[in-house]
């Protein structure tokens, strides 16, 4: 898989049946590792690693309705008391981060009220963060506590 813009991170991964597979540490076990998933799991390990959000309080790719329509997210991380804090979409690394991906971020949001928003492909980052009740695109958070941004 092509590097991507983070922090390097050590997965865990085996090929089976001719396929390559990638731990999630969410999920606990082993997913097909396709462009997309590289990205999610990317995302994952730095909710972990440099968020320190548990694994516990991460879902990932788990369907919701949106419209009477299934809909599936891919990364939601959760705050202590369980509400949600951060949405993530991700994307492969040859798909642009584009309105079309702001659309289909924001139908997630009509459902999942959280108070930040993540959209990347692994190489171009789009964070968001809500702020007096809609969101505006902000640097990289150092944390996920509001008002406390910084570049990185």
């Amino acid at each position: 898989m092509i590097p991507l813009n983070f922090p390097d991170f050590d997965f865990s991964s085996r090929i089976d049946e001719q396929k390559k597979l990638i731990f999630d540490r969410v999920r606990k076990k082993f997913i097909p590792l396709t462009p997309e998933e590289w990205v999610r799991q990317h995302c994952i390990d730095l909710l972990i690693e440099y968020y320190n959000i548990s694994p516990n309080l991460i879902a990932v790719e788990r369907q919701i309705k949106v419209n009477n329509r299934p809909k599936r997210f891919d990364i939601v991380g959760f705050n202590s008391k369980g509400a949600p804090k951060i949405l993530i979409e991700c994307k492969a690394p040859e798909v642009d981060i584009s309105p079309k991906t702001l659309t289909q971020a924001g139908q997630y949001l009509t459902k999942i009220d959280s108070e930040y928003m993540w959209l990347t492909n692994g190489l171009q980052h789009v964070w968001m963060m809500k702020i007096e009740g809609k969101f505006e695109i902000i640097e990289f958070p150092k944390n996920l506590d509001q008002g406390n941004t910084t570049s990185n």
